[in-house]
């Protein structure tokens, strides 16, 4: 495979006028050699790959691509939650998320994991993701307390997944509205089993309505609240467009609907699976702000540099040796199976 991509770079081209790597087509035309492309722009092309062959097969092809996929060039969105969905052992998460995170720089822009296994991961998603806009780590094992201590070095979220969280309640919720001031969308769905031992959720709802005032966007799924929580979150959040009240069974939706007849109301029924889009919907920054990499001027590209093309990719001292790095085709594994969401009464 990696000699199928490095043909497509053809032959080995001359240097140009001004010392540039220059090649020449069949119709006379000159071309540039793929590594020669600047690093940004390849990070911009093996975004559209593949999690398994960025890490696998891409920095193999050669030494200028290995480089690329090393530093933090491909690490503006980290979206390993399909891959951490799949793992047996909290400790390969943690690890992948180090080393992804750290290779972004600072540069990164969206998180996407389930089940961060421990607190002190999430204090370094704090410490070394600042620029984060999405932040999304459902099913993960974090306290109210370290929400509290890491939420003030969020404060560019702008959309925040914390769906079945269960050891996290309304001081985490409190805490992320303080201090995430451009927060416009919040997704707080769980499932039935997470919430067994709980009698309402009332307290939640009441922190969302007095911290995040400019929510646009709110999933509530399967939460224990009733129509008395729900207008108190509409009396405060006055832009909201689209509320996902799916299986909070003791909510009016039809009071709702006939009171705020602007707004989307999704459930308290559920019919159908509703495949959400606002990540592409809200997002409001360009390409053109995400790659812009003034702090890499002073770096070696040394710093980044693979030894060779039969090297492996995580050669920063640490390495992923003992990383299982597995990729399933067809969905979760067995541990997922039955993970659903139970039909309407």
């Amino acid at each position: 495979m990696d000699d199928g991509i490095a043909r497509k770079a053809g032959p080995l081209p001359a240097a140009g006028k001004e010392g540039e790597v220059m090649g020449e087509c069949e119709d006379g035309k000159e071309y540039r050699c793929w590594e020669e492309l600047l690093p940004d722009a390849l990070g911009l092309i093996f975004r559209n790959l593949p999690l398994q062959e960025v890490l696998t097969v891409v920095p193999r092809v050669c030494k200028s691509w290995g480089r690329v996929v090393a530093g933090p060039y491909c690490w503006q969105e980290i979206d390993i939650e399909e891959w951490s969905q799949q793992q047996s052992k909290p400790e390969q998460i943690g690890r992948m998320v180090e080393q992804l995170v750290g290779r972004s720089g600072g540069s990164c822009r969206r998180i996407s994991v389930s089940g961060l296994p421990c607190d002190p991961l999430f204090s370094f998603i704090g410490d070394n993701a600042r620029a984060l806009r999405t932040l999304e780590i459902p099913r993960s094992e974090i306290s109210d307390s370290i929400v509290e201590t890491v939420a003030p070095r969020l404060s560019n979220v702008t959309f925040l997944d914390i769906s079945s969280c269960t050891k996290i309640g309304a001081r985490a919720l409190e805490a992320f509205g303080k201090h995430c001031k451009s927060l416009v969308g919040l997704r707080r769905v769980m499932h039935p089993i997470d919430l067994v031992d709980k009698v309402c959720q009332h307290d939640e709802a009441h922190a969302i309505a007095c911290s995040m005032p400019k929510l646009r966007h709110l999933e509530m799924g399967y939460m224990l609240i009733a129509t008395e929580a729900v207008l108190e979150i509409l009396g405060q959040c006055r832009d909201l467009k689209f509320l996902d009240l799916r299986g909070c069974w003791t909510v009016d939706d039809k009071f709702l609907r006939e009171r705020y007849p602007g707004l989307r109301v999704l459930g308290p029924r559920v019919d159908d699976c509703y495949e959400n889009s606002y990540w592409e919907e809200c997002s409001d920054y360009s390409d053109d702000s995400i790659y812009s990499w003034e702090f890499m001027d002073d770096v070696d590209d040394d710093d980044y540099a693979v030894g060779s093309d039969d090297e492996a990719i995580w050669d920063d001292g640490q390495g992923l040796e003992n990383l299982e790095v597995r990729f399933y085709g067809g969905g979760f594994s067995e541990s997922f199976a039955g993970f659903d969401w139970p039909p309407s009464p």
